[in-house]
């Protein structure tokens, strides 16, 4: 069997040019990491595009290889197949690829298993690349820069991932991991050790979550006494949890009482066959008790208040260590700047709407609380890539650039950030859709009105596309009335501007919001 999965793999490995003339192929900008890791092997590829990655494929099959690990810790050869004809399928993906673009790592049960070089020899000849078995410090090192690339703070930051066999916890900031620690306890192995008999029992929780509290305690004063701001999961456990509490009709922040909710309604369902919760995914099924149990511990011990998914995790920090044109930089910044050259959008134009925009916003901040949620940059996102949607056409612009924002990957955007800009972009100009701000999940419906406000008001203002056309304005606000005071005599020099935004005023008005304008 494993001669017939290398001779496979080899034969589609073969059938391109040699190494050397492969390095030179147009290919040359493409990158590929596979994550063989305890409960799933992943393989990620992506191509450099206007200054960021651009995912063009995405390959993961359910392995499981921690469950072939048994007391003495040597790796069954049942589940080493599995590994092998998972990554006869990856082969032939790796094929077109330069050698030098591509990592492949292993991770907790590869570092644990006693017969691992039997399993990488096979995997080796397979794949025809190196695979790289990483120390649980390295795995959590790499796994915080993963998420420091796709996720924007500058803030102290704790980041969680719950893998197969291990757990992963950091504190950083920026994209210096400062504290570490990797756990041995993961999704797979407390599967197998607390609900092995596939029931959601009320004791089987119980007895994992202690266990997990146990692994936990000997990290839990250091982390404490370091500290955090915000604190980011980066494992399939937290976004499914996100996925249910979206799906149950609540926001994206996952607290202990919301987890521990979850677990009631697991409770209820009785056996992991009947396991049916609104929001979780059939994949997810088997290992989510274990996983949301380990989540739990984690948060009692921790003091965890609130977390938030992050856009990356191991794939993505291996990624971005072999782009190092890419490093280093703002990440939110670095999404919408790629936006605006991919979408070819009038940067100049841009940069004067989103500073007439914080300008309004600056002389609104004192009645209008517009910091929470990092309002101030959600709404510079919105200015800037307003535009995004004229390279399709002009009268559904708007439409067509919120359809881009909402179906885009954007590091350094939480998915509820993403849906905010979504909707400043949506409603910029002409009817303004209440739905789609009303669809808001983490920022809050009255942040997304004020915000959409502004940027109307500053899209208008700005839209002689000229920095000296512009008018030296002051805005008001009492309570949601807002009052925009023009210049004396302006708006009767300029005819246009007076037209459009007395139609503001009425478009505003339709929707509930009360603008004055005075002079």
């Amino acid at each position: 069997m494993a001669h017939d999965l290398r001779a496979a793999a080899l034969a589609s490995t073969q059938q391109g040019s040699d190494l050397a003339a492969l390095a030179n192929s147009p290919h040359s900008d493409i990158y590929a990491v596979i994550d063989l890791g305890s409960n799933s092997f992943h393989m990620l590829m992506v191509k450099v595009v206007g200054g960021s990655v651009q995912v063009i494929g995405r390959v993961k099959r359910k392995v499981r290889l921690a469950a072939g690990l048994n007391d003495n810790l040597v790796l069954s050869h049942k589940a080493m197949k599995r590994g092998w004809e998972c990554l006869a399928l990856f082969a032939e993906r790796l094929q077109d690829i330069p050698p030098q673009n591509i990592r492949i790592v292993g991770t907790a049960t590869l570092r644990l298993a006693q017969n691992v070089k039997t399993f990488l020899q096979e995997a080796e000849a397979i794949l025809g690349q190196k695979v790289q078995v990483i120390s649980g410090e390295d795995e959590a090192r790499i796994i915080y820069l993963g998420v420091a690339h796709t996720s924007n703070s500058d803030s102290n930051r704790l980041v969680i991932d719950i893998g197969g066999a291990s757990t992963e916890v950091v504190i950083g900031q920026g994209f210096t991991p400062k504290l570490l620690s990797s756990l041995n306890m993961g999704c797979v192995t407390f599967l197998e050790r607390f609900f092995s008999d596939q029931q959601l029992s009320e004791e089987n929780f119980h007895a994992a979550i202690a266990a997990a509290e146990v692994a936990i305690k000997p990290m839990q004063q250091q982390f404490i006494a370091e500290g955090w701001q915000i604190a980011v999961g980066a494992s399939g456990t937290v976004q499914a949890m996100q996925e249910i509490l979206v799906a149950q009709g609540k926001d994206e922040v996952i607290t202990l009482q919301r987890l521990e909710d979850i677990m009631q309604q697991a409770m209820a369902c009785g056996p992991v066959e009947q396991l049916n919760i609104s929001g979780l995914a059939q994949e997810r099924k088997q290992v989510f008790a274990s996983g949301l149990a380990i989540l739990i511990a984690l948060f009692r011990q921790l003091n965890i208040q609130g977390m938030t998914l992050s856009g990356g995790a191991l794939r993505e920090g291996v990624l971005y260590s072999m782009l190092p044109q890419l490093q280093d930089t703002n990440v939110r910044n670095r999404t919408v700047n790629s936006l605006m050259v991919r979408y070819f959008i009038d940067q100049q134009h841009a940069e004067r709407v989103a500073e007439m925009a914080t300008e309004l916003a600056e002389q609104l901040q004192s009645r209008w609380d517009l910091q929470r949620f990092e309002g101030h940059s959600m709404l510079r996102s919105g200015a800037l890539l307003h535009e995004l949607g004229l390279l399709i056409e002009y009268k559904n612009h708007h439409h067509h650039g919120a359809y881009i924002i909402n179906h885009s990957d954007l590091p350094g955007f939480t998915r509820a950030q993403q849906q905010l800009v979504m909707a400043l972009v949506h409603n910029h100009r002409a009817d303004i859709t209440r739905e789609v701000i009303a669809r808001q999940t983490m920022t809050s419906v009255l942040l997304t009105v004020r915000l959409t406000r502004i940027l109307r008001l500053a899209v208008i203002l700005s839209m002689r596309r000229r920095h000296e056309a512009l008018p030296q304005v002051n805005i008001s606000a009492k309570a949601e009335s807002l009052t925009l005071h023009m210049p004396a005599g302006w708006l009767d020099q300029h005819p246009l501007m007076r037209a459009e935004l007395e139609q503001e005023v009425q478009y505003q008005q339709q929707a509930g919001w009360e603008l004055l304008i005075s002079q």
